[in-house]
């Protein structure tokens, strides 16, 4: 049996519900990727790569093409994430984190809506893609711009996550990945946990740059 058929296969069997191999070990360290970004510990950024690659065998298996397309989402952004991070980690060893300005949300909802109707329009043209298209494409792109927000160190990130999981939870369940759609639901405790811990982070007193020093864009002091 090759590694995709074993990620494919039952792991066990709950209230009637089949759990696949791929859906459980993705979704557990898609968490684990959530609880490390709360804390801006870097490592969030290579669990979350993993989670990715083992989540693509879940959602081509379930014939989600969006499902497909967001892991190598997920993935290319934990990349570029982890390199912005890297980049802009002050010397505390953390991300600084702000509020995005109203003209970044404008910018962010706006690019959000009309990836949504580009890629539910490249679905509907190509059924074989998605069985369901329209929240599909909305998962998708809906990530894509948390991840983006998540890199950019916007408080903002955790309110992308939270609209993603509002969609996800039931098209995770009648898509036959229950497991996703549990995670989901934890999911959405541990985003408002950090929305919250966050948020707090932004009203404590910023340190002043030490002289000569630069700080990124987009990085708080």
């Amino acid at each position: 049996m090759n590694p995709v058929h074993w990620l494919n296969s039952e792991a066990f069997t709950a209230f009637d519900q089949h759990v696949v191999w791929s859906d459980m070990i993705g979704n557990l360290l898609g968490l684990a990727a959530l609880a490390l970004g709360w804390r801006r510990a870097m490592l969030t950024w290579p669990v979350q790569l993993l989670s990715g690659v083992v989540l693509v065998a879940a959602f081509w298996g379930a014939h989600l093409g969006g499902g497909v397309g967001k892991q190598f989402v997920v993935i290319t952004m934990a990349v570029w994430g982890w390199y912005r991070w890297h980049r802009g980690t002050g010397e505390a060893g953390r991300i600084g984190i702000r509020f995005a300005t109203w003209r970044e949300r404008a910018l962010l909802v706006a690019a959000t809506g009309l990836g949504t109707v580009a890629v539910a329009a490249l679905f509907l043209a190509y059924p074989r893609l998605s069985w369901n298209p329209w929240p599909d494409a909305y998962i998708f792109v809906g990530t894509l711009a948390a991840m983006y927000a998540q890199a950019r160190g916007w408080v903002e990130f955790w309110f992308a996550w939270l609209a993603v999981d509002l969609v996800g939870v039931p098209l995770n369940f009648h898509s036959g990945l229950p497991f996703s759609g549990l995670v989901y639901i934890v999911y959405f405790v541990l985003v408002i946990a950090g929305m919250y811990a966050w948020w707090q982070q932004t009203r404590r007193p910023r340190s002043r740059p030490r002289q000569g020093a630069t700080v990124p864009e987009g990085v708080a002091a």
